[in-house]
């Protein structure tokens, strides 16, 4: 199987889960302290937000790929 049609699928597939998850957060880093016996960690939560249109413009690019004919 050719390179473009897997690349299009994947682009479609990632589309359709930009659509159907637009935000995801992720844990970006850790702060640890230690006083004594006491033990403090500090993590900051990140959220990312996929705008509606990524999603929608991955499908098509997808589209694309996927079924475009050789000349």
């Amino acid at each position: 199987m050719r390179l473009k049609p897997l690349v299009g699928l994947a682009l479609i597939a990632l589309g359709a889960a930009a659509l159907a998850w637009p935000e995801f957060s992720y844990t970006k880093g850790s702060h640890d302290a230690k006083l004594g016996p006491l033990e403090f960690t500090l993590k900051e939560k990140e959220t990312v937000r996929i705008p509606s249109w990524a999603g929608l413009a991955a499908i098509a690019v997808g589209v694309v790929l996927v079924w475009r004919r050789k000349a």
